[in-house]
């Protein structure tokens, strides 16, 4: 499993995540409001687990590790000084 619950605050997200994660990945988010998700470790992720992570607005502890991830789908959301990073108030990228 590529989505776990480490503590009950943190998703971690690891190596590949398929489609499949997408579903797991929301539910996790559905039954822990406020979690946080660890996607240092995340080497790639299918389109339908980054569009949870950007619809859901949850913080995300970074940056990734695939590059992808990095230099695409990390400068759509903001950094924040504690480095977590979240999508922008008013739901509206830079």
């Amino acid at each position: 499993m590529t989505v776990r619950l480490v503590d009950g605050e943190t998703l971690r997200l690891e190596g590949d995540c398929p489609i499949e994660d997408a579903e797991t990945l929301l539910a996790h988010m559905l039954a822990s409001p406020g979690v946080t998700v660890d996607w240092r470790a995340c080497e790639w992720a299918h389109t339908a687990v980054i569009q949870v992570l950007l619809a859901s607005g949850a913080p995300l502890r970074g940056p990734p590790a695939g590059a992808f991830l990095r230099e695409r789908i990390e400068p759509l959301l903001v950094r924040t000084t504690d480095g977590i990073m979240a999508f922008p108030k008013g739901g509206r990228m830079p």
